[in-house]
């Protein structure tokens, strides 16, 4: 059964920005000489380093760069339509002034400034959504937490559930103004009783609020899907992808495997044009500085979005489309087909469209486009466009075609059946 969050800003936004941060930014991926074996915010977990000796990074978490304003501006210029924050991950440390936990960035730390506080204002002042990510079910710093890949048949998981998670929940739900949306993280062994549970408690406080896929039992608002996991077909209802820009969620320093801007830039199309949302993350640095390469990659990401705007926001998933073209992909919104160029081709035709062109044009520029809607030698229908000369050969911008059905129709291959 599909998912629908019934919520517009939601299904119009496409583009969100992640934000990994905590005290596992401050070991960068390693610890006592031992390297992190892949993402860095785990590193707790997959070095076993014991609570205690994880507790004492608190008294050297001192971000003095961090200013939530320029993040909000940031994510802002970058495209990204709404933002999820780590109000609590897998290590138990709380982001902000939890009441019910003393293990939190203003009580625990020299900062002593709550995250979660100045990054709500920043977004009431910039006009993007807030979302927080809270692990619910993995805490490894509680005793009753559950602890991914060991042994928790002693845990008493309820009195964790009771006492830190829907204490905190509350807090986060009742102190931070509006919530777009909580996301939950690895539900691992919760019953679809305690999942419910979550999901009643953050309803009855902010029923607008979206509870991610990750909820449990299949209990949330939307779809959320494996970690840089694409759908291959396009799917219909609710769903977002959230992916890295490197191979670590959290800071890692020796970790300079960066997806290039074009790269960015077809999964966002690919993903979009499936129907879903993708939410993209960064990882601050212990001083709370967000990488260069980041803020490069995606500074130029920003400036492609702004000039394709129209082919973004506000799209839906499109029907399956029978032929793999290497040069194109598409996203389509009402009476709009987006034909997004990322190969240097010299011939722009598409077969088995049948839908008729009304004007089609250049996205970023306004340039008109030729066209010719007609049969094959063979019988298919084909769309051919005749871009300006100075976009022939180029890649990586978008031809906008207007059409007069409301839908893109496309057409099934000649005497083929296929079963998807």
């Amino acid at each position: 059964m599909k998912k629908d969050t019934r919520q517009t800003w939601f299904k119009e936004a496409k583009y969100g920005l992640f934000i990994h941060w905590g005290l596992y930014s401050i070991l960068a991926g390693s610890y006592n000489g031992r390297q992190a074996p892949n993402i860095s915010e785990w590193i707790m977990n997959h070095l076993d380093i014991p609570v205690m000796e994880y507790e004492k990074l608190a008294e050297k978490f001192n971000p003095t760069h961090f200013n939530a304003d320029e993040y909000v501006k940031k994510a802002k210029a970058w495209g990204m339509k709404y933002i999820v924050f780590t109000a609590k991950h897998h290590d138990g440390f709380a982001m902000y002034h939890s009441q019910c936990n003393p293990y939190n960035v203003v009580d625990a730390t020299p900062f002593r400034r709550d995250i979660v506080r100045e990054l709500q204002l920043a977004c009431e002042k910039h006009d993007v959504r807030l979302g927080l990510y809270y692990s619910h079910a993995q805490d490894w710093h509680d005793p009753d937490g559950y602890v991914a890949e060991k042994d928790n048949s002693k845990k008493n998981f309820n009195n964790y559930l009771e006492h830190k998670c829907i204490p905190q929940l509350r807090e986060l739900l009742t102190s931070y103004g509006t919530i777009s949306l909580i996301w939950f993280d690895t539900p691992l062994m919760m019953t679809r009783k305690e999942s419910d549970k979550l999901v009643r408690l953050v309803k009855s406080y902010q029923p607008d609020c979206l509870v991610s896929g990750r909820v449990g039992n299949n209990r949330g608002d939307y779809l959320t899907t494996g970690d840089n996991f694409i759908p291959l077909l396009p799917y219909k209802g609710d769903w977002e992808v959230p992916a890295t820009l490197n191979d670590t969620w959290g800071y890692k320093k020796g970790d300079q495997n960066w997806k290039s801007t074009d790269d960015i830039w077809t999964l966002l199309l690919k993903i979009n044009g499936r129907g879903g949302n993708y939410l993209l993350n960064i990882g601050p640095d212990a001083e709370g500085r967000i990488p260069e390469e980041t803020d490069r990659i995606l500074t130029e990401m920003g400036k492609r979005i702004q000039v394709n705007s129209d082919a973004v926001y506000g799209t839906h998933a499109l029907d399956t489309y029978h032929y793999d073209l290497d040069w194109a992909l598409f996203t389509t919104k009402s009476h709009k087909v987006f034909i997004h160029v990322v190969k240097p081709v010299q011939r722009y035709s598409i077969h088995n469209v049948a839908n008729h062109i009304e004007h089609a044009s250049i996205l970023e520029s306004g340039e008109e486009v030729r066209f010719h809607q007609r049969k094959t030698c063979e019988g298919n229908t084909d769309w051919e466009f005749f871009v300006p000369n100075t976009y022939i050969g180029k890649n990586y911008f978008t031809i906008a075609v207007d059409i007069k059905e409301e839908e893109p129709i496309f057409e099934p291959l000649e005497n083929w059946e296929f079963e998807l």
